[in-house]
């Protein structure tokens, strides 16, 4: 019979890759996810640089003996998606690049064993049981790494605490701890060489607390708070920071598609716990498609918002000319789904954008929906339906508009509610932050059957020194204001070809190679020009 042989240093170093950051920091941040799903309340983190060791010690729960033996299986793991952040099985298995001996000794009740490992050839990794060296005490697991190199980061107590707080700064805050609780009851402390990491929350003065609840629930679904200092955040605290279950996934503006006219001072964190479910296998973005990728666009949609209006308080969101942009680029948004539906057959790689499954995002209404269904946050329908039908807002007061493109026209989630956001040690300041989202009861008809829309969004920003006309970010195109030809298009009042023409620019990188753009575009404006045609048949009937 034949065999299948594996490369396994070849694989090993894929997996490296796939991962953002070195793989030192990479290795750090696998082993305590490991033991934050365990249940740990304590992690310890012990450096010998004579020895080159550096071992990290949990009291979580441990394993039993077979399952430390499935451990050594690359890609095997006993957890299940969504009820953690480490599930995949391979990121700690990367140790074996810079390692000459990975040993793991564990314990749960009267199974106390212990195991060692090495990468010895490409093809060969053996691992053999040992006698426990008693590292772990009454309960946990312990991961002691013997480095190769001398100079390893994984050996300098200060690149384990900046990666530690900068990846898991929830965890830090004990503003998140309500939010964290049912995770983690206790809260989870970190100590490096004996010495325990104090805790902080935001450094700037009167963080604004964010808080989202989805489909009528009392609890918070995600909370978080923004900053905004008087002089620029240190280069890791800028940008709002979206994370789940302490596990921060990214950072930046890109990610949530909306933009402060001075981005260096303003930062944050929102904390997501039901986003676990659909992290990508490296842990650093969220799963696009299916339900899983609703359940994502749901929460950014209503973060978004909820951000957007925070910043337009502050002065320095959407104000001046934004609602001239704004009317000009609706009349696009609306027909982009269509386009790009059109598209998607010659070019595959844009239903990426916009999901074409049977029935896709047109099912997605709840409001005759049971209760049950609604209230279930683990479904991605649910979640959409929840962000997309918005209550009014309780206290009868005027907000900003939302910088949400297509807000006005999807339905998209206007309440507001104060004191959404989980204590701090000292107090946030209240005011429109809060976002409030709630279902409508069954049966009621109060609201109407809307379906949702996910098609591409349109944003402005101003970068005088780019020649380009657009760039896509995620789900978002956003316009130059600052080139030339947009303010030429501004004055003659020819925005919305302006808009539509940059769109197609910039969705032909991401849809055909560069030899076959011009095509691209000329099928796209095609499209975009039958749109009209077809919303005055629309409008006929």
């Amino acid at each position: 019979m034949g065999e299948t042989r594996v490369d396994l240093l070849h694989l090993l170093e894929d997996l490296r890759d796939a991962y953002v950051g070195p793989a030192e920091e990479t290795i750090l941040t696998e082993i305590v996810a490991n033991a934050l799903d365990s249940g740990a309340a304590r992690i310890d983190v012990a450096v010998d640089t004579a020895q080159r060791t550096f071992t990290l010690l949990d009291d979580g729960a441990g394993m039993r003996r077979r399952e430390l033996a499935r451990y050594h299986d690359i890609a095997a793991s006993t957890k299940t998606r969504g009820e953690g952040i480490g599930f995949a099985g391979v990121g700690i298995k990367m140790a074996l690049l810079v390692c000459r001996e990975v040993l793991t000794e564990t314990r749960q009740r009267a199974t106390h064993v212990a195991t060692t490992w090495a990468l010895t050839s490409r093809h060969r990794a053996p691992w053999k049981w040992v006698s426990p060296p008693g590292l772990v005490g009454e309960r946990g697991t312990a991961v002691r790494l013997t480095v190769d190199n001398a100079l390893s980061p994984l050996l300098d107590p200060g690149f384990i605490e900046t990666a530690l707080r900068r990846h898991f700064q929830p965890l830090f805050d004990p503003s998140f701890a309500e939010i964290l609780r049912e995770h983690y009851p206790t809260g989870v402390r970190f100590a490096i060489n004996g010495t325990w990491l104090e805790r902080e929350g935001s450094a700037a003065p009167d963080p604004v607390a964010i808080g989202v609840r989805l489909a009528r629930r009392r609890k918070a679904s995600a909370a978080g708070y923004l900053v905004r200092a008087r002089t620029p955040l240190p280069e890791d605290r800028r940008g709002l920071a979206i994370s789940t279950l302490g596990k921060v996934i990214k950072r930046g503006w890109d990610w949530l598609g909306v933009t402060p006219n001075d981005p260096e001072r303003v930062g944050g964190v929102i904390e997501v716990p039901a986003l676990a479910e659909i992290l990508t296998l490296n842990k650093a973005d969220f799963i696009r498609a299916g339900s899983r990728g609703a359940t994502y666009l749901a929460y950014r949609k209503t973060i978004q918002q909820a951000v957007a209006r925070q910043l337009a308080e502050w002065g320095d969101g959407a104000e001046g000319g934004e609602r001239e942009h704004r009317r000009a680029a609706r009349p696009v948004e609306r027909d982009l789904e269509a386009v790009l539906m059109d598209l998607a057959e010659d070019f595959p790689l844009l239903a990426s954008l916009v999901e074409q499954r049977a029935g896709g995002q047109r099912r997605l209404p709840m409001a005759g929906a049971r209760s049950d269904t609604v209230g279930a946050l683990t479904s991605g329908a649910a979640l959409v339906a929840a962000s997309l039908l918005g209550a009014g807002d309780p206290a009868g007061t005027e907000h900003p508009p939302s910088s949400e493109p297509g807000a006005a026209a999807d339905g998209g989630a206007e309440g507001a509610a104060k004191g959404g956001a989980p204590p701090n040690e000292r107090p946030l300041r209240p005011g429109a932050e809060g976002a409030s989202v709630h279902a409508p009861n069954p049966g009621s008809g109060a609201m109407e059957r809307r379906p949702g829309r996910y098609g591409l969004a349109i944003q402005f920003e101003q970068r005088p020194d780019d020649a380009e006309l657009a760039r896509l970010v995620e789900s978002t195109v956003w316009i130059n204001e600052a080139h030339p030809a947009y303010r030429r298009a501004a004055a003659s009042r020819a925005e919305g070809y302006h808009i539509a023409l940059a769109s197609a620019l910039a969705l032909a990188s991401l849809a055909v190679e560069p030899a076959k753009e011009r095509a691209f575009v000329t099928a796209f404006l095609a499209s975009w020009g039958a749109a009209l045609d077809r919303r005055k048949a629309a409008r006929r009937r």
